[in-house]
Parts: C-alpha cells; structure tokens; sequence
C-alpha cells in the first residue's frame, strides 16, 4: 500500500523524473570505440573520415595514415582549444557522423574522444587502442605527411 503512495508526493515525481532525464542524457552520450589497425584500414576504406591530432613535427616524422586529415588538437606544448578544434573538425565530418581520431600512442585520441562524447553529436568516435605506434609496428601502409600538410597549410585547417 506504501508504494502505491509513493509516486504521489510532488518531491518524488521530480525525483522519478529527474532520473529518467538522466539516464536519457547517459544514452545519448556519444560512443567511444577502441579499436586495432585492422578495424581502422576496413574503417578508412569505407570511407569514415580519419583526423590524425599529432603534431606537424610528429607528422613529419613517421609519415600518417593514407587519406587521413590533419588537425592538431594538443600543440607542442600540451595546449588545447577545443571549439576552434571542433570548429575545423566540422569541415571533415559533420555531427553525426561517425570518425576515427588517431594520435601517437592512443592517449591524446581517448582525452579527445571524450571531448566529443560531451560536445559533438557525434554517435561513434573511433580510436585505435595503441596509435600510429600500432600502425606502423604492424607494416600498415603510411606516407608522407607532405603532401597533406600543404594541402591543410593552404586551406588553414591544419
């Protein structure tokens, strides 16, 4: 009899629905999708949009993932700006659609990540578990960052 009463008092009806609102905001957080190098040449190949987020230096380096877009998130000294990021990002992969994001060791792209399951309607935001290390430990295809850093120079997405 108790409970028949319980959803009477006005306190608890905001309370049921306080909840409920809660959980709805919980499900429709953006997914987070760890994956290896094989998921991310499958991913590629579909065409799902690949943003590498290392630096220029890094780029320049190790090469980059063929066809991905560059778009530094952290700077040479650990420093963001998310909305100018999430601005430029637009321009590769609308809201809503899926992405892969790909840094060195995975660490960056997992900080990222969660940046876009708070602020993007983004419903799934891929990222390879171990980075470009993974990638080119594994003989994967890479080349040079030259090309596309020209191409994001001129354009001023880099």
């Amino acid at each position: 009899m108790q409970t028949a009463n319980l959803f009477k008092g006005n306190s608890m009806r905001r309370l049921f629905v306080s909840c409920c609102l809660l959980l709805a905001a919980f499900a429709a957080r953006a997914d987070i999708v760890d994956i290896d190098s094989a998921e991310l040449a499958k991913l590629a190949a579909a065409g799902v949009p690949v943003i590498d987020i290392r630096t220029r230096p890094e780029w320049e380096e190790t090469g980059i993932v063929p066809g991905s877009r560059l778009l530094t998130f952290f700077d040479e000294r650990g420093r963001a700006n998310p909305a100018a990021w999430l601005e430029r990002a637009k321009e590769i992969a609308r809201p809503g659609e899926p992405l892969v994001v790909i840094c060195r060791s995975g660490n960056r792209t997992k900080a990222l990540s969660q940046f876009l399951s708070q602020q993007r309607d983004t419903r799934r935001s891929t990222t390879p578990g171990n980075g470009i290390q993974a990638w080119a430990k594994e003989g994967r295809p890479m080349v040079s960052a030259a090309p596309a850093l020209a191409a994001c120079r001129a354009a001023k997405t880099c």
